[in-house]
């Protein structure tokens, strides 16, 4: 469900209806960031197997679908930047142009997005799990989860530490 005024686009998600999601299509207005991004716009339902993430990966998600990311996750411009290596501009463009993300790049926002959601499932909210990427993890070798993040491997290492502390396994 989408709803256009003045360059500002609202969307709930099917999945929990909680809050809207803002973001801006116009350069010169901020983005929304959300204080407590308790959302999780789910894009799992784009693959439900690895077969099925490659072909979406392919075909390229649309921009829009960064910014959603940006908002939900709590990253601040330059956490996302670093992470995803591009600038929020750059996915403003595209979001203006009406463009798909390359691959690469719609591959890593789909897994982070899942991620997101596991980290939301475990951790209660977003903000938790925000502040659980940003301290060291043991499972990790005391490496701070987020700068893991940058690369699909690192992505899965966190995803595989999750799973171990849903199942109460910390060692």
């Amino acid at each position: 469900m989408a709803t256009k005024k003045n360059n500002i686009i609202q969307k709930t998600t099917k999945k929990y209806h909680k809050k809207p999601v803002v973001y801006s299509t116009d350069e010169s207005a901020p983005l929304d960031y959300l204080s407590e991004p308790e959302i999780i716009y789910n894009y799992q339902p784009f693959y439900t197997d690895s077969i099925s993430l490659l072909n979406k990966s392919k075909k390229g998600l649309n921009a829009k679908a960064a910014l959603d990311f940006l908002s939900l996750s709590g990253f601040t411009q330059d956490e996302f930047q670093e992470t995803f290596k591009t600038t929020v501009k750059t996915i403003q463009n595209h979001v203006t142009k009406d463009l798909t993300l390359d691959a690469a790049l719609s591959e890593k926002l789909l897994k982070s997005f899942a991620l997101f959601d596991k980290g939301v499932e475990i951790f209660g909210s977003g903000k938790n799990f925000h502040q659980w990427l940003g301290a060291p993890a043991y499972g990790l070798g005391n490496q701070l989860p987020f700068d893991l993040m940058d690369t699909i491997t690192g992505i899965q290492l966190i995803e595989e530490e999750l799973i171990r502390i849903e199942f109460g396994d910390l060692a």
